[in-house]
């Protein structure tokens, strides 16, 4: 009664020439079965070498250039990098600007990019203005957003082109008529009253 006579479908053998989908950034890569561990990806993969300042390192001044940086140290001045992370126990008393800002740590200032993101571990007191902003549960943010957007090239001004005409037009001349003076107040009239 309960029998099958058919036999189940045979499960979907992975393709062996599919391209592996990388794993989003914030979850663990699941391990494959019979693949061999793979290195660790960087903390921030570009073709750009990443800059740290360490935990045991304090920096007072202003930091800037194209490149990528990692503060896990204390920073008392301004930062303006390409990508930016604020490890754990990095500090910046000071305004932010990077393409990419990661805050894992705390920023005392302005924070400015294209892409911020503060972890739950971030401490952020000041301005954010961001094109793009993640904020994940557990971080301190106070402050205010704006968000930025990428300025798009204006368009050209269209000029409308008169129609031409054969006869050139009629000029008059005008003489310009004195403005009238200032007429003094008139004194208030009396109320009228009013009979029903």
């Amino acid at each position: 009664m309960f029998n099958k006579t058919s036999k189940p479908a045979p499960a979907p053998s992975p393709r062996p020439n599919a391209p592996a989908i990388p794993p989003l950034p914030d979850i663990p890569a699941a391990p494959r079965a019979g693949a061999a561990p793979s290195p660790a990806p960087s903390v921030v993969p570009t073709g750009r070498g990443l800059s740290t300042l360490s935990s045991d390192l304090t920096f007072e001044g202003n930091v800037s250039g194209g490149g990528d940086l990692q503060i896990d140290g204390q920073v008392k001045g301004d930062v303006r990098v390409g990508r930016l992370i604020v490890g754990e126990t990095g500090a910046v008393e000071g305004n932010v600007q990077a393409d990419y800002i990661e805050v894992r740590g705390r920023i005392v200032g302005g924070v400015q990019g294209k892409q911020v993101k503060l972890v739950a571990t971030a401490y952020v007191d000041g301005d954010i203005t961001a094109e793009q902003l993640s904020i994940d549960v557990g971080a301190f943010f106070q402050g205010r957003v704006a968000q930025g957007q990428r300025q798009a090239p204006a368009p050209a001004p269209v000029t409308p082109v008169a129609p031409q005409t054969s006869t050139p037009p009629a000029v008059v001349a005008s003489t310009p008529t004195p403005a009238p003076a200032a007429e003094a107040p008139k004194p208030a009239e009396p109320a009228k009253s009013v009979e029903a």
